[in-house]
Parts: C-alpha cells; structure tokens; sequence
C-alpha cells in the first residue's frame, strides 16, 4: 500500500454529516489525523463528561461513553475513493467498511460522499497541523496483540491504544456493557484510548484536548522536554515507557505498520 496524496495530510475536522434520511450532527467533535500512510479518527459526542476516572463516573455517564467513537488504522486512495483499514477500534470489531468518494472543494475544505449518497460529511484541515507529518505503529513489549500508535501532524499529535484485553467483536459498546449476566469491569470495558491534543513545538507539555477517557482532558500525554521535532523521536525509550493511561508493563515499541 502507497503513500497517500500529500494534500490529504494534516488535521481534518469535521463540521457537518447530512444524512439521506434528513439527519444531521454538526455538535459531535470529530477529528482525523492523517499521515502518509497511517490516521487516527476521533469522535466525541456533545456534552462532554467530567474529567473523572472511569471507576468515578455514574452508570449513565458510563453509558455515555458507549457512544464515543475512535479508530486507527491505515488509509488507502485509490483515485477519488478513501478508504480507512481500521486496525485497531474503541467500538467492537464489525465487517462493515469505511469507504468514501472524496472532493476537494478547496485545498483546506473536503466534502466526503458515501458511495450509496446515504450521507455527506463536509471537513475542514486545521491552519496549524500543517508542517511536519509522521507516525508509528506501535506494539506493547509484553503483550504483541495489542496495538497503539503515535501521529504528530503540525502542532498537533494523537494518540491511539487499544484494550489490554480485547472486545468480543460485532454489535455496539452499548449491548456490551449492558449485559446484567455477564458484568464487565468498566475500567477493561472502555480502556481503549484516543488521545488528540496541542504539543506547541515542545514549548509546554503535550496538553490533551479531548479523548475518550475523560479524566485525560487537560492533563500532559508528554512532557516540554520531548521535542516533537526529534527525529529519533519514536525510538526515544522515556516516550515508549510512559505513553498512555493502560501502560504495558514492557512499555511500547515500535512495529511496521499494519
């Protein structure tokens, strides 16, 4: 699989989904980092929760982050068609694909068709993640099924991880975490972490915006002293032992990409 177009690189955020049906959500946060060959995608719903730690929340802000959405992966272009090969997935595994038929209206505004028309999304690149474009595949030490990556576009970065233990694949979070039977203890049920936030050129500490655990929202996925720029930057051994919530007990390293 090629590199993709450079002009798809950066930060895109979403502004709008039209669906065929006349439903629309111009409230959700969503973001998608694109590298030359790896992305990481974001989505957030409106409201957000407090910053609390999983075990912290109330049934019903735990049933909210049911809603959450979050994947990585690598993303293929084949003419005008985008298709994203999720690799790693906040919700459970399922066959359906991500695909698109992409227009650039301008270079900083793209327009995304479903290739049924059941929908429409209009993105926006964000001025600041232009620049410097790269990503990492990553692997924990001690546990090689499990998988994470790490994107810097510009001035931005995330940050993606899947669970210590993974989801049984098909349906929605949701029905899983709403089996009486069969409790699941939160903090292994919503333990897949996508982390988007500001690095500043290493200016300040790597300052979480948003993510799909709460309590990282505002809080430093990196401290001032890593240098984003670095070009040994994925091989620098403090970043592979500290990134993330769930931390592998080995720590990361890093892995061709998928």
């Amino acid at each position: 699989m090629h590199q993709i177009n450079q002009r798809y690189l950066g930060v895109w955020k979403r502004r709008l989904i039209q669906h065929r049906s006349g439903l629309s959500d111009s409230e959700t946060v969503v973001y998608w980092l694109q590298t030359p060959r790896l992305f990481a995608d974001l989505r957030i719903p409106a409201n957000p929760l407090p910053n609390l730690a999983l075990e912290a929340l109330s049934h019903s802000q735990q049933l909210a982050l049911c809603e959450q959405k979050g994947f990585a992966g690598v993303t293929q272009v084949d003419a005008d068609i985008c298709q994203w090969h999720r690799k790693m997935d906040y919700q459970p595994v399922s066959d359906e694909e991500d695909i698109g038929r992409m227009h650039f209206e301008t270079s900083e505004r793209l327009i995304e068709t479903a290739l049924d028309e059941s929908y429409f999304e209009i993105w926006e690149r964000l001025p600041s993640s232009l620049g410097v474009c790269r990503g990492q595949w990553l692997q924990a030490v001690d546990e090689p099924s499990r998988q994470g990556c790490l994107l810097l576009a510009g001035d931005y970065f995330m940050f993606a991880a899947s669970r210590p233990i993974p989801l049984t694949p098909g349906g929605h979070l949701r029905e899983q975490f709403s089996q009486p039977e069969n409790p699941i203890d939160p903090a292994s049920l919503f333990a897949c972490e996508l982390s988007f936030g500001r690095h500043c050129a290493g200016e300040t500490p790597w300052k979480i915006e948003c993510s799909t655990l709460p309590a990282n929202t505002g809080q430093f996925l990196l401290p001032s002293s890593v240098d984003p720029f670095a070009t040994d930057i994925f091989a620098n051994e403090t970043v592979l032992c500290s990134l993330g919530t769930f931390i592998p007990d080995g720590g990361w390293r890093c892995a061709p990409d998928p």
